[in-house]
């Protein structure tokens, strides 16, 4: 990030005079639609004209016109058949004006509604010349595509011709040179909407966490008709080049064996997944997972196939075992809460990209590391892309995993040292205990999971207890293995139990257990009383030897409260719920006008969820303890709200983070504005509640969680080597108890001392929240007039030489 003369700049004219068009192309995804309706409305605030790229098919567009009158109440005149590139070779009514209407109520339609196809015509020199023409016409030097490696390369190569094509129209007599001046440049910034996570460069592609919900949900439904018949289920997925969806889908559900492109199995592959099947029985399982990626190659090049494994594992050893190909539904559905803001926090930074942008700009792609939004040299991304292709074309797998980045490869080494390392002979004579603390979330169990089995591989003894600091006061402790933990990974809740006591009161009876059952280290996983009581715990050093062992804190909670990491394990379930809720809520008033809805969100006193799902839902308003609010403040939005009933958007959400202020309550919001809004719209209220806690995990908290298990088990079996002196565990530094959080693009330990300063411990919260930064962009969807702050952007970042740290 920097500082330069954009901090200068009013955001709301900084597009005055320009002209930007937004088109889709290639293969859609879930989450186009948020990074469209972004696009057009922060165009919109900066001044600037937005057009849609459309090619008007008639029969095709009157069945979306239909289909969408329906689902969205919208006028013809709002909705086209926008189909990528052809739009802009065709030039004349397929590139038209958008509005702010024109996006509303596009957030939970997966696909895109604007359209996506393939144009031949825009391969050839005549056809991008066409598409020159009908830009300069209207003006338009920016231009904003969605879409895989194939549709940003092409526009680059638009770009790079650029000058050459307004040169022939002007030789041609098509275009005054005048009109060719005010032109001279075209800026392309490029968003990645592919389901396969298949761009070298970039986190996390649109879609791809949506594709991943809908593995999840396929996977979870077969696991439970699995188990009833003792079965084995070959999963296929796609992923012809990449094996993402495979990798984390495997990690998410602990399936047995993956096959993916990038890294074939060894030579006589046959015989082990056969053994690793027959041991996995051996242990009790009555299920086993394989996940095949559709691209899946043997070291020689052959592909593997779903009816090859099935054939090996019934015909060796007489499985009853299923086949199950995914195809297209992996591409439908509503897309997530993550693929909503990562469209919406890119649709955004896209725009200022293409404002921003200068004759020497290259073109760039834009997406997010961690949390951060980053540009990235389009064509640097698209050549590791075609590196990967290469490494794999010519055997050699492991730079291929390398190129994919080091998100991919942390996936990779997870997966198989929890799937295909074996327990060593040799104990480490080494103890391990974990429990949860605080408030269950979907989540603490994979990070269990994938703690006892890493601890069990690391050779260490692993011992479980329950229902927190009050089990490790009064005993509650016992050995938990392999077998146990099996299947965890898909369940909600705690299996361990947990309470929120702390253990300040306990201290003598901790420390007599930890004595008894001889630990030598201590996982906690749970909200802000895990991270209180590890302070206790370590505060205690002082008084009782046996608390100098190695802690580390495991944040996991819906309110992501804890400081030391900007995502806590279940926030991302819990922000789902309350998303699919809030569209459910919104679907409901199809049929009525001029409704407002008012939810209220769990969180505590951290306004993380509000804010998040009110980017996700497309809220009008989020109400949270850290930006403080006033009664005028709620008079101007019950005035936005007035005004937005005369527009053809006749709904309004308002979501209100539960301890946002003690005396605007709920109820008070809701009675306020049910009178000052009487007689233009009508008001219902939500209380959301313990629903938020519930449900199955999301991938991203299955994947987080697993890889958050793992990596506090390697962590933690480093620093009792540091701690071991005179024949036992001494640890009493700071840095032998910590948080393991994520921060920003790493997972990094945190003492637990050090945190302190950046905690306000009466409310509960991090004094530092990364996520405020990112409300004024749903005001901004939202259609609020206020000011963005364009003071730090996003430099761009090169690829070729630079691989960073990555959260997915």
């Amino acid at each position: 990030m920097s500082k330069d003369l954009h901090s200068t700049m009013d955001p709301t004219k900084m597009g005055i005079g320009r002209s930007i068009a937004v088109l889709t192309s290639g293969g859609d995804a879930q989450g186009m639609n948020a990074a469209v309706r972004a696009t057009v409305r922060v165009g919109l605030y900066t001044g600037a004209k937005v057009y849609f790229v459309h090619e008007v098919r008639t029969n095709a567009l009157k069945h979306v016109r239909q289909t969408l009158r329906c689902v969205l109440s919208m006028k013809d005149n709002h909705l086209s058949a926008m189909q990528g590139y052809q739009g802009l070779v065709d030039g004349g009514d397929h590139i038209r004006p958008a509005t702010w209407e024109s996006v509303s109520m596009m957030l939970q339609l997966g696909g895109t509604v604007i359209g996506s196809a393939r144009c031949k015509d825009f391969r050839s020199r005549e056809g991008r010349t066409k598409a020159a023409c009908n830009l300069v016409k209207l003006g338009i030097t920016n231009l904003c595509v969605i879409g895989g490696d194939g549709s940003l390369t092409g526009a680059n190569e638009f770009r790079t011709e650029w000058s050459g094509l307004l040169a022939d129209l002007v030789r041609a007599g098509k275009i005054t040179p005048e009109e060719a001046k005010k032109s001279s440049h075209l800026n392309i910034v490029g968003m990645v909407g592919s389901i396969d996570n298949d761009f070298c460069g970039t986190d996390m592609t649109i879609g791809t966490d949506s594709a991943l919900h809908r593995i999840i949900e396929v996977v979870d439904a077969i696991t439970t008709t699995a188990q009833s018949h003792q079965r084995t289920f070959i999963l296929e997925v796609m992923g012809r080049h990449c094996g993402y969806l495979a990798l984390v889908s495997a990690l998410a559900c602990g399936a047995d064996w993956v096959f993916i492109p990038e890294m074939p199995p060894d030579d006589g592959w046959e015989n082990h997944l056969c053994r690793r099947l027959t041991d996995q029985r051996g242990r009790g399982s009555r299920l086993n997972v394989i996940i095949v990626a559709e691209g899946a190659i043997s070291s020689d090049g052959k592909p593997i196939t779903s009816d090859q494994i099935k054939k090996l594992v019934t015909d060796r050893l007489g499985f009853d075992t299923r086949t199950t190909i995914l195809g297209h539904v992996q591409r439908g559905g509503t897309p997530s809460a993550f693929d909503r803001i990562l469209g919406s926090r890119m649709g955004v930074e896209a725009v200022m990209a293409l404002l921003e942008a200068t004759p020497d700009t290259p073109a760039c792609v834009v997406s997010l590391s961690g949390n951060q939004a980053v540009r990235l040299p389009l064509m640097e991304c698209v050549q590791v892309t075609k590196d990967v292709t290469a490494a794999m074309a010519s055997g050699r797998f492991d730079e291929a995993i390398k190129l994919r980045g080091k998100s991919f490869e942390n996936n990779w080494n997870t997966y198989k040292l929890l799937a295909h390392i074996n327990p060593p002979d040799v104990k480490s004579n080494i103890n391990v205990a974990i429990m949860n603390i605080g408030a269950p979330c979907a989540g603490m169990n994979a990070a269990v999971r994938a703690a006892v089995k890493m601890g069990i591989i690391q050779g260490h003894s692993m011992f479980a207890v329950h229902d927190g600091f009050d089990g490790l006061a009064h005993g509650q402790i016992e050995p938990i293995n392999w077998t146990t933990v099996s299947g965890w990974t898909g369940k909600g809740g705690s299996m361990l139990g947990t309470k929120r006591t702390l253990p300040g009161k306990l201290l003598e009876e901790i420390s007599e257990n930890i004595a008894k059952f001889n630990l030598h280290a201590l996982i906690i996983i749970g909200g802000f009383e895990a991270y209180v009581g590890g302070l206790e715990m370590v505060q205690a050093r002082e008084k009782y030897e046996e608390m100098c062992i190695p802690m580390v804190v495991i944040p996991a909670t819906v309110s992501n409260n804890v400081p030391g990491s900007d995502f806590s394990i279940g926030a991302d379930t819990a922000l789902n719920t309350i998303t699919s809720t809030c569209d459910r809520i919104k679907q409901s008033a199809a049929g009525t006008k001029r409704r407002v809805f008012i939810v209220e969100t769990m969180g505590g006193y951290c306004g993380y969820l509000a804010t998040m799902a009110g980017l996700a839902a497309g809220a009008d308003a989020a109400y949270i303890y850290e930006e403080k609010f006033n009664i005028r403040d709620l008079e101007t939005n019950v005035e936005h709200l007035v005004e937005k009933m005369k527009t053809t958007v006749k709904r309004g959400l308002i979501l209100r983070n539960e301890n946002c202020n003690a005396n605007y309550t709920t109820d008070f919001i809701f009675n306020l504005y049910s009178e000052e809004g009487r007689g233009v719209f009508d008001c219902r209220k939500n209380i959301l509640g313990h629903m938020q806690q519930g449900g199955t995990p999301t991938p991203f908290d299955r994947n987080f969680a697993t890889k958050m298990g793992a990596k506090s088990i390697l962590w933690l079996t480093e620093k009792l080597k540091e701690c071991y002196r005179h024949g036992r565990i001494f640890a009493n530094t700071p840095d032998s108890a910590c948080v393991l959080g994520m921060r920003k693009r790493a997972l990094t330990f945190q003492p637990l001392d050090d945190l302190k300063v950046d905690t306000d411990f009466e409310h509960r919260i991090p004094k530092t929240q990364w996520w405020l930064k990112i409300r004024p962009i749903m005001k901004i969807l939202a259609k609020y007039d206020i000011k963005l702050d364009t003071s730090e952007h996003a430099d761009i970042e090169h690829v070729l030489n630079k691989r960073g740290n990555h959260l997915k």
